[in-house]
This record gives C-alpha cells, sequence and structure tokens, in this order.
C-alpha cells in the first residue's frame, strides 16, 4: 500500500510517500525560514499563503522522488490538528479534494500522534507499552503509548511549551530566529552551572511542566546585568537556561516511567534534536537501564513521514475523513 502524507501544521510544507509503515520512499520539506526571519517569528497569514504557494509542487516532489504516479496511491493523510488554523485547512483541504479526484481514503492525523510514533521510522521500532516524551515549540507533554493508536497523557505544559521558551529567551538577547537551535548552540560554550534558573517542579506528583517563571528568572537576570552595565554572559545565560529545560524534562519523564513500571523511553518533537536534552536522556535512561529510542533529527522536526506512519494505521483502523470534516487547533489527546 502506497501513502501520500501531507503535513502544514505550522511553517513548514512537507510531503512523503511510503510503503505500508515500513519504508519511506520520499520525505520532502520546503521551509518558510526566509519569510519569517524578518519578524522574528512565524506570521501565521504569510504562513499559509505560503503553503497555497507550495502545497502542489511539493506534493510532485515527494512523488518524483519517490518515482510513483499519482494515480498508485491508495490513501492519502493529512495532518488535521494541533496548529495554525489557516495552515493546517490548507494542507487537509488539499489533501480531501485530492483524496476525492483520485476516489481513494483520506484520513486525518493528530500531529501529537505522529511525533509519538515517529520512532518507528527508524528500525527497529520501541516494543509496547513505552513513555514518550514531546517537546517542541507548542508542545511540552508526556504520553503513555500503549500501541499505534492509544496515547494516555501523564503530564503537559502548563503554560509554555520548552520549545516557546527557548525562543523567547533567543528573542530576549536578540539572537535570531529561530530560536531553539540557536541557543543550544551557543549554549555548547557556556557553563551550565553558572547560573542559578530555578525549576519548577510544581506539586509533589505532578507530571506536568512550567517554563514560565524560568523565562521569567531569566528575563529578570538580564535586566539586572543591563542596569548594571555589565557585559551579558550570553553563553552561559543560554547553557544554564538549556540546563534548567533539560534537567526537568528528563526528570519527570523518568519518573513517569518508573511510576508506570515501563522501561521503554522515547523522545519526539523538534526540541528532542536538542543535543543537551538527548545526551541526558541517554545518560538517564543508561542508569535506570531502560531503553531509549530517538529518531533521527530529519524525523523530529515536522515532517510528513510521521504523518503517513500514524495514517497506516488509521487507515487499518477505518477511521476515514469525510468530506466536511474541518481542521482543529488544539490536540485531543491532551
Amino acid at each position: 500500500m502506497l501513502i501520500l502524507a501531507i503535513e502544514s501544521s505550522c511553517d513548514d510544507t512537507a510531503a512523503a510517500v511510503l510503503e505500508d509503515d515500513k519504508t519511506v520512499l520520499s520525505n520532502v520539506v520546503s521551509s518558510q525560514f526566509d519569510v519569517h526571519a524578518r519578524f522574528g517569528g512565524i506570521v501565521p497569514e504569510l504562513a499559509s499563503r505560503c503553503h497555497i504557494e507550495s502545497i502542489w509542487p511539493v506534493v510532485l516532489e515527494a512523488l518524483a522522488e519517490a518515482d510513483v504516479e499519482l494515480d498508485q496511491i491508495d490513501v492519502i493523510a493529512a495532518t488535521q490538528g494541533p496548529g495554525l488554523i489557516g495552515s493546517l485547512l490548507v494542507g487537509f483541504t488539499f489533501a480531501k479534494g485530492l483524496a476525492l479526484v483520485q476516489d481513494i481514503p483520506c484520513v486525518g492525523i493528530d500531529h501529537m500522534a505522529g511525533h509519538l510514533l515517529s520512532s518507528f521510522l527508524d528500525h527497529p521500532g520501541p516494543g509496547f507499552p513505552y513513555v514518550a516524551l514531546v517537546v517542541s515549540g507548542g508542545n511540552s507533554s508526556i504520553y503513555k503509548v500503549a500501541d499505534h493508536a492509544t496515547f494516555h497523557c501523564l503530564g503537559r505544559t502548563r503554560d509554555d511549551a520548552a520549545g516557546e521558551a527557548f525562543d523567547k529567551v533567543a528573542k530576549l538577547l536578540d539572537l535570531g530566529y529561530p530560536g531553539g537551535p540557536i541557543v543550544s548552540e551557543i549554549a555548547e560554550n557556556g557553563d551550565p552551572q553558572s547560573i542559578s534558573f530555578p525549576r519548577a517542579w510544581l506539586d509533589k506528583d505532578s507530571l506536568d511542566f512550567s517554563f514560565s517563571g524560568l523565562k521569567t528568572a531569566v528575563v529578570n537576570h538580564v535586566h539586572k546585568l543591563q542596569q548594571q552595565g555589565a557585559l551579558l554572559p550570553v553563553e552561559d545565560i543560554c547553557a544554564s537556561f538549556q540546563e534548567a529545560v533539560v534537567d526537568v524534562l528528563v526528570e519527570k519523564t523518568i519518573r513517569a516511567a518508573v511510576r508506570n513500571e515501563i522501561n521503554t523511553v522515547v523522545l519526539g518533537g523538534g526540541v528532542a534534536s536538542n543535543k543537551r536534552l538527548r545526551n541526558m536522556m541517554r545518560q538517564r535512561c543508561d542508569a535506570e537501564n531502560f531503553d531509549l529510542y530517538i529518531p533521527r533529527p530529519v524525523f523530529c522536526t515536522d515532517n510528513a513521514a510521521m504523518i503517513g506512519l500514524a495514517g497506516y494505521y488509521s487507515y487499518q483502523r477505518g477511521h476515514f475523513v469525510s468530506p466536511d470534516d474541518d481542521v482543529y487547533s488544539r490536540s485531543p489527546l491532551h
């Protein structure tokens, strides 16, 4: 079975072709970086317009790279939510229309489900059940994954997502866009123990996250130094901030695994590309004798391959969309 997958939840237009759940034949991503960089963040209206311009060329490129004709596609999978409504509408509406024209099924996929299953794109995948940390610009959540379609949320952010906090700190320090990768790169040259930024552990048994207080602590620290006329130790600020975020992400994920008596941990989402997070999670999992699965960075950031994979299992369960089905901005998986 050949699956054409489409992802347009935010600012990347992506398409992929998969053969069943085993082989990624193509995985194409068109970035809007140059469009949004001058604004220091994503402009939703511009993102939607760029998706409209890119969606058909990207799909054609994915088909060509896979050496597959459109008539050979058996099912189309598209991100239905969560994300920016305008962006989602472009990809999801395109997918529904194309499926109608081709007279083939269309399945709507939750973006979070794609991230939760992304580790299966690198063979072999984890065994069930496993605990998964999905961390990105819009999400920071911990799930218990029972099978390819059963996800139980164990904890989530109460305010800023981790990736969002990275971007805000980058903007505060005038480091550029996108902020997360820049902060991580600069942090490699800093001392993560130089500044004692707070960790929000919340209630004793809570697996939720909160990064707004940490963000405020960084703002106050920077403003204090500026008022004193001191030079900003940008490398140390980035390293100490990153350490505070990663420390909480790793510790709560391990707690979730221990509490649920599960010895397999999975990372997903754009921030899962962060080197410090990957290394610390490996260290903790090794210490606990847990198995750890982390997708390659190309499958951590937004991509259509993970949507196609989730689409395969949705198709197997007969979960097809109807022409009047709509997109959604918030994931029901929370």
